[in-house]
């Protein structure tokens, strides 16, 4: 929720997206005795040998990272690998399992965005449509000339609640409130006053968490619906996406993970983010959710598939990531793969979709930098089942 990533090899470990245009076909016998059969696919061949090899690497460096979260790869419909390691509540031993709840950071930006563009696309809202018509007087610093469009692409200018310079540890203390303060969306309005502006609107790219929360403040002024039910309503209900939903940190159920500061230790994040998210992260899936989200999002259950080729059209460059972003989705620098991410205090995701391929790798972390060995792993597995 809290940092734009920043995908260049090296920084904070986590690695680049790599091109994922890869279609793959094997059988997998995981060790939990799941097995799941893929159609043949004549551009790729994987040896036996080579998806051993990959479950293997991803055990040892489960192991080597004390990695604790969970893994999926599928094509199409087809369950490739799913598997989990660790706990989701180290004092009680409650382990992680594939069904596990995870928060996902930033990932819920992605959520987000397709909750207003159905507003859109239902003509309740329009791409140009004003800030400033919805919010008021509240907010004044922010341009008058600022669209939803804007917000959307991270092109808005306005001035952000969070410190996105990397200049501090993930796990500092960086909200100016008292978490539980922020339960819901009017609430943030005391975070986000006061901000001036960064730049004139459309100026240039800069990620800025704000700018998502200013959406759902848009989106559940306009509709007349709470934001958390609307995205339920409007994402998860068309995508089948039944175990997603924003918890409140000091009431997780026990089908949900703990956030943890450290890969070893009890000390957990629930003092570092919001008590119950809002449009810049917050929410919780599972990685059968996730995949569920992406075929969904391209199968046109979710916003039209006009919609969804207006988000996945590039509106900005971030060379220093390599990467591009869309609406609400971070792209390929060159080719046809989809991300979301998600990084923060006790929380590390990254989902991967190619449309062309219908393949999707997801890794969550219920700890800050667990994900990035791992899903950096897959991504280069896939690569070379590309090539």
């Amino acid at each position: 929720m809290l940092t734009m990533p920043t995908l260049d090899p090296g920084a904070n470990g986590r690695p680049p997206l790599s091109h994922l245009t890869a279609t793959v076909s094997l059988l997998i016998q995981l060790s939990t005795g799941v097995q799941a059969r893929l159609l043949p696919a004549p551009a790729v061949r994987v040896s036996f040998v080579a998806v051993d090899d990959l479950v293997e690497t991803l055990d040892r460096i489960a192991l080597e990272t004390s990695f604790s979260g969970a893994v999926r790869v599928d094509r199409g419909d087809d369950v490739l690998l799913a598997k989990a390691y660790g706990y989701a509540h180290r004092g009680y031993r409650i382990a992680n399992t594939v069904d596990t709840q995870f928060a996902i950071a930033s990932g819920t930006k992605g959520l987000t965005a397709l909750a207003v563009v159905s507003l859109i696309e239902d003509g309740q809202l329009e791409w140009d449509t004003r800030a400033r018509s919805v919010l008021g007087q509240d907010l004044p610093l922010i341009n008058d000339a600022v669209t939803v469009e804007h917000l959307l692409a991270h092109r808005s200018g306005i001035g952000d609640y969070l410190d996105e310079s990397g200049d501090h540890p993930i796990t500092d203390y960086v909200l100016p409130v008292p978490v539980h303060e922020l339960a819901t969306t009017e609430q943030y309005l005391a975070v986000l006053h006061g901000r001036p502006t960064a730049f004139e609107p459309d100026e240039q790219f800069s990620y800025c968490d704000g700018g998502y929360v200013v959406l759902s403040l848009i989106a559940e002024r306009t509709s007349g619906i709470p934001f958390h039910e609307l995205v339920r309503q409007r994402v998860c209900e068309p995508a089948g996406m039944h175990d997603t939903e924003f918890l409140r940190s000091d009431e997780l159920p026990r089908g949900a993970a703990l956030g943890y500061l450290s890969i070893d230790g009890g000390r957990t994040n629930v003092f570092h983010l919001p008590v119950l998210g809002s449009g810049d992260g917050g929410i919780y899936s599972t990685v059968a959710d996730i995949n569920s989200l992406w075929r969904g999002l391209f199968d046109g259950r979710i916003v039209s598939r006009a919609g969804v080729a207006q988000m996945v059209r590039p509106r900005s460059d971030a060379p220093s990531a390599s990467m591009r972003y869309g609406l609400g989705f971070w792209l390929d620098g060159s080719g046809s793969a989809v991300m979301l991410e998600g990084y923060d205090a006790g929380v590390s995701f990254r989902s991967v979709y190619d449309p062309v391929s219908r393949i999707a790798h997801t890794v969550v972390a219920n700890t800050s930098e667990g994900a990035w060995p791992l899903t950096r792993h897959l991504g280069e597995f896939l690569a070379r089942s590309a090539t």
